[in-house]
């Protein structure tokens, strides 16, 4: 055997199934091997030599370390002004120092983190994140920056451990390190106050405790066993905890857990005991403990977030009266409707807000030319609406009538009050959905016609009972037409103010974009009561944030001017995104991978998939080959396939998605890509290096190999560095320009 083809690989594919961390066969090799050893030389040497290698692999993680943190904080503090989504989580970061209630379409330990980091580094939520370009001055950002850099510097040695675990090659694992480490884009993601990094370090956790719990199956239940496989369930929750996207490393980890299941229920030498003991670690370790982490990260967010912001109204109003500083909190209003009553309707379906109206008009071509009805999820005079007597205009409210509380069936008017304009529909078709009738408000000081009329049905109630404030599920059914008043949740465009399009639909079938609940209550002639019977419980509360990020992620369009691209871009590194500066005297960043990383990350993925499909059609027919070849083998298709189902699980999910997608939703594929990009092209030399008859040679083959690939991203990320270190000066197609030469594709816009 060549010396190239060193470095545990025979003895780490004697394993009988994947996974463990050696077989009997192995072990017996081992002790043989070792009682060679000792006979011929002292005892002395043989532990000296060891200890020196253990040495030697620590250095090297430690180097690996040291690099990755020294490019991750270089700079850190340039620029010194908020960059692309730091104006939101930044933000989101001092809303929780402040304790202001906020609402984010992904879950809340990500900001939890941000706004940790920026409390305990003296940071005192004061800066207001306003917009891009915006400079930090006197205030402490570095905390929150330096906080995901830290994380952002730990991918590099978790991908190199993670390597090092499934091909048992340092040369691969020490590829697979520069390849992230000399990434423009991984680099420029870890140094911003964002969720990217925080994101990527729960992955990367969850994947190396995976895979080092798998490495220790022949010791189950041992105290590293239970200790890697609950660092798997608890990087999970971190996962999930961040982003939705966290799924996608979870699936990964169920499919590794049925198969390992599998295979121990095959194996008759286990008792169905044991087997069951396996299944009740795998449920406390990988379903209950991360569950009742992510929970926790609720309690903590919302008992932390107790204050009103702008976040209440995609909320219902029960959550809301749960807010101090919310009108509705600790509040006292009138129970029942009465006529003459000012109100705000709120529509039941999470993230669509109060029926609203404002002076602007429909544009022409768009319906009747009347003025618009929409529903807006902010608080505003222009959601009050003043309840009244379809037949009669006189006030209510004048000491001299009897209070008349509004009843189930009633035929009604809502008067827009600062408009004086009522609640109007007819057979004009609404602005975007088809085969819908178009809302508008019509009339003068309150005087309108037969279109007006709305019967008002309270859900699943009998004729005649009174209408409650915040509890009665109510509909509008237009009188004339027969339709029922509704939010269709389509995004007016900018003529509508981007608020939401409000329709009344043909089609009665009961759904929450047509139920509504009244929420402020204003009435004079009324005693009011107290509204803290209606704050919901935290199962409650749980359940309804979930819907609202659900259906605000689904909701997500992109903003003027920002660039939105398609997954088939991201692994060929198409365009990349501006996160700093756009013309010649800014300070510039710009998010791109290095392309000679990306390129050789994409080639190498299809070059698997043809060595990968050749591999296992010639085991699966049995073909004979060299023990050597064959434990090369093994490790290309058992981890090489580890990681191609990272990749294919990070990424293709996207294409199914219908909400707006930016390139760095690619990043955590790309850490498998990388991954599978050095466990590859290490397999490869090695069997290159096998099939010379020349021992040195081999070796040389081998070490060129891949002291070729580490040269080269190294001199990649030299020539590429500004983008992430910032540009000042002339733009790429200027001759002085540090990137001139370097726009290889028309769609880099650096």
């Amino acid at each position: 055997m060549p010396p190239a083809m060193g470095g545990g690989l025979a003895g780490s594919e004697l394993r009988s199934r994947r996974g463990r961390c050696g077989s009997q066969a192995a072990r017996v090799v081992g002790r043989d091997v070792a009682a060679e050893a000792a006979a011929r030389s002292p005892k002395r040497p043989v532990r000296s030599s060891r200890r020196f290698e253990a040495a030697g692999r620590w250095a090297l993680l430690a180097l690996v370390t040291l690099v990755s943190f020294a490019t991750r904080f270089h700079r850190l503090d340039q620029p010194a002004h908020v960059c692309w989504d730091e104006t939101h989580f930044g933000k989101m970061g001092s809303y929780y120092i402040n304790r202001t209630f906020f609402f984010d379409v992904h879950p809340p330990l990500g900001k939890m983190l941000i706004g940790l980091a920026g409390y305990l580094s003296g940071y005192d939520g004061t800066f207001l994140f306003q917009k891009p370009g915006d400079k930090y001055e006197h205030h402490r950002y570095m905390g929150m920056r330096g906080f995901c850099a830290f994380l952002g510097s730990w991918l590099i040695p978790f991908a190199y451990l993670t390597v090092l675990d499934l091909s048992k090659s340092f040369p691969a694992a020490l590829l697979t390190a520069a390849l992230l480490t000399f990434d423009t884009g991984c680099l420029t993601l870890s140094q911003y106050i964002l969720l990217d990094p925080i994101l990527m370090f729960f992955i990367m956790a969850a994947m190396l405790s995976m895979v080092k719990y798998n490495s220790c199956a022949d010791r189950p239940f041992s105290a590293p066993w239970w200790s890697w496989l609950s660092l798997t369930g608890i990087s999970l929750a971190g996962a999930l905890g961040v982003k939705f996207v966290g799924l996608f490393i979870i699936l990964q980890v169920g499919l590794n857990t049925i198969s390992d299941l599998w295979h121990l229920f095959g194996d008759l030498s286990l008792s169905l005991v044991t087997v069951g003991k396996h299944l009740t670690a795998r449920i406390l370790c990988l379903i209950v403990l991360p569950l009742v982490l992510y929970v926790a990260i609720f309690a903590v967010h919302i008992t932390v977030l107790n204050k009103s912001g702008p976040g209440d109204g995609f909320f219902s109003s029960a959550f809301q009266a749960r807010l101090s500083g919310n009108n509705l909190y600790n509040a006292s209003i009138p129970e029942h409707l009465a006529y003459g009553s000012v109100v705000t309707v709120k529509n039941l379906r999470m993230a669509i807000g109060y029926l609203h109206s404002h002076r602007h008009l429909y544009p022409e071509g768009v319906g009747a030319r009347q003025q618009q009805v929409t529903t807006y999820l902010h608080k505003d005079y222009n959601n009050l609406w003043i309840i009244k007597k379809h037949n009669t205009n006189s006030d209510p409210l004048d000491p001299s009538f009897p209070v008349e509380f509004v009843r189930h069936g009633d035929i009604i008017r809502l008067e827009h009050k600062e408009t004086s304009r009522n609640l109007h529909s007819h057979y004009h078709e609404a602005p975007l959905t088809r085969k819908h009738y178009q809302v508008t408000g019509y009339g003068i000081n309150g005087t309108g016609d037969s279109n007006d009329f709305w019967r008002i049905e309270v859900v699943n109630r009998k004729f005649g009972n009174r209408i409650k404030v915040l509890r009665s599920r109510i509909r509008l059914i237009h009188l004339v037409t027969g339709c029922v008043l509704g939010s269709s949740g389509k995004v007016l465009p900018k003529w509508g103010w981007e608020q939401l399009e409000v329709t009344c639909t043909p089609y009665l079938k009961d759904t929450l974009s047509s139920i509504w609940n009244v929420e402020d209550h204003i009435n004079p002639k009324l005693p009011n009561i107290s509204l803290d019977v209606l704050q919901p419980s935290f199962p409650e509360i749980l359940l309804e944030s979930h819907m609202v990020m659900i259906r605000g992620n689904n909701g997500l369009k992109p903003k003027d001017n920002e660039f939105t691209s398609k997954p088939w871009h991201w692994p060929i590194n198409y365009q990349g995104l501006r996160f700093s500066g756009a013309n010649d005297t800014d300070f510039r960043v710009y998010l791109l991978g290095n392309p000679v990383v990306w390129w050789l990350n994409l080639v190498s993925i299809a070059l698997y998939l043809l060595s990968g499909s050749i591999a296992a059609i010639a085991m699966q027919r049995g073909a004979q080959l060299p023990a050597e070849v064959e434990g090369l083998t093994k490790i290309l298709l058992r981890g090489g396939g580890q990681l191609l189902l990272g990749w294919v699980l990070h990424y293709f999910p996207f294409f199914l998605m219908g909400r707006v997608l930016y390139f760095h939703h690619y990043f955590p594929a790309m850490l498998f890509s990388s991954m599978l990009t050095g466990v590859l092209w290490d397999t490869l030399l090695r069997l290159c290096a096998w099939g010379l008859a020349s021992s040195s040679l081999a070796r040389g083959v081998h070490a060129l190999g891949i002291l070729s690939l580490l040269l080269g991203t190294a001199y990649s990320f030299y020539l590429f560095h500004p983008l992430a270190y910032g540009m000042v000066g002339p733009l790429a197609q200027d001759p002085e320009s540090p990137m001139a030469g370097l726009r290889w594709l028309e769609s880099w816009d650096f």
